[in-house]
This record gives C-alpha cells, structure tokens and sequence, in this order.
C-alpha cells in the first residue's frame, strides 16, 4: 500500500508513535558516485527514490495523525542532519526536541570519512513537554548496535528503536510506519508489546 494512502486512512489525533524513514538520495546525489548501481550499491539505485515534496507530504500526514505531545522519530543521514530538515517541518505542529545517533559498527562510502552512523531526529506534536511523556531516563544519545541479518538495504536498530517507542508510549498503544522498508519498527513494536500499523510499497 502506499504510505499516504495509508496515512489518511488513520483518524486526526490516534496515534502516540510514528517512525519515518524516508527514501532519498541524499549525499549519494550531491557526492555523484559514478559506479553506483554498477560496480555496488545496486540493489540502492533500484529502489524507488522520494521527491523532497513527497517527503512532506508524508510529515505532514504524520503530524495530523499524532496525539497531542506525541512523538515523531525521524531517520535522516549527515548531508541531511548538516542541510538541515526544517523545510520538510513547514506546515505542521512538529519541533525538533532531541537527536540520537545510531553507531552501526561498521564503516559506510565516503571519498573523506567514511560514514559510520545514521541519525534519528527526534520530533514532538506540540504542546513540547518531557514530563510525564518521556518516561525513560537511561537511554544515550550515541547508541551502537549491530545489523546481524541485513536483508534490506536501509535496515534499522530493532533494540533502539524499541527503546525509543518504549520511552513515549505505553503497551498496547499504536505505533506506525508509513514506509516500514524491513518492517524493523514491526518487530520492535511487538517485542514492546505494541501494536504496529505500517506499509510499504514492496510488502
């Protein structure tokens, strides 16, 4: 199912959880790594790319559904975290409270450093508040943890992510992703004691 149909199937103000993990090109465009898709990266270059518009579309349709104080954790890489997201924010009721950074442990392309880590920007509905919302205290903001069976080119941190769902809601709560790519937040949701809702245009 595609994910904005999917998004407005949901009623305004359900939902205290969402992950986004939009599919861009990034730095692998500003960088132009000529051998991409050929010599590595092909199953990458395959995938069905998101337009910058398209992206907020999706925010924005998230931010509709969240509760009040609900939480958006949005996946992003360097070039983005350095561009900045804020215009993907233009139009909702989102801000950016925090930012983890996932340590995956294993080195990433790179014509200068070679990339190491992703990052989960942190959003929250408004009204902004911590207490009473944000219930775990013991969660770094550097995270390292290990992808073991890598079968999606963009997978994510079970453990973390758990940990951040865990955080701001509570069981049996809806947790949703509208772009589940290797339905990592399904997983992680479950272990919680969740219930997810999400989809992706290839499962």
């Amino acid at each position: 199912m595609d994910g904005l149909e999917f998004l407005s199937k949901i009623p305004s103000h359900v939902i205290p959880v969402a992950f986004f993990d939009p599919q861009y090109r990034g730095v692998l465009d500003k960088l132009a790594y000529g051998n991409e898709g050929k010599q590595r990266g092909q199953k990458r270059a395959a995938q069905m790319q998101m337009p910058e518009d398209v992206i907020g579309s999706f925010i924005r349709g998230i931010d509709r559904v969240l509760i009040p104080s609900g939480h958006l954790f949005l996946w992003v890489d360097k070039f983005h975290l350095c561009q900045g997201v804020g215009r993907w924010l233009e139009e909702t009721n989102l801000d950016i409270v925090d930012l983890v950074t996932w340590d995956k442990g294993t080195f990433g392309m790179g014509y200068r450093t070679r990339r190491r880590g992703e990052y989960c920007i942190v959003l929250q509905r408004e009204p902004r508040k911590a207490k009473g919302v944000w219930t775990a205290h013991d969660i770094p903001d550097v995270v390292r943890e290990k992808i073991t069976q890598k079968s999606h080119t963009h997978a994510k941190p079970v453990d973390l992510q758990g940990e951040l769902l865990s955080a701001v809601s509570n069981e049996g709560d809806f947790v949703i992703d509208p772009a589940a790519g290797s339905f990592s937040v399904l997983t992680a949701a479950v272990n919680r004691g969740r219930t997810f809702l999400g989809c992706d245009l290839n499962g």
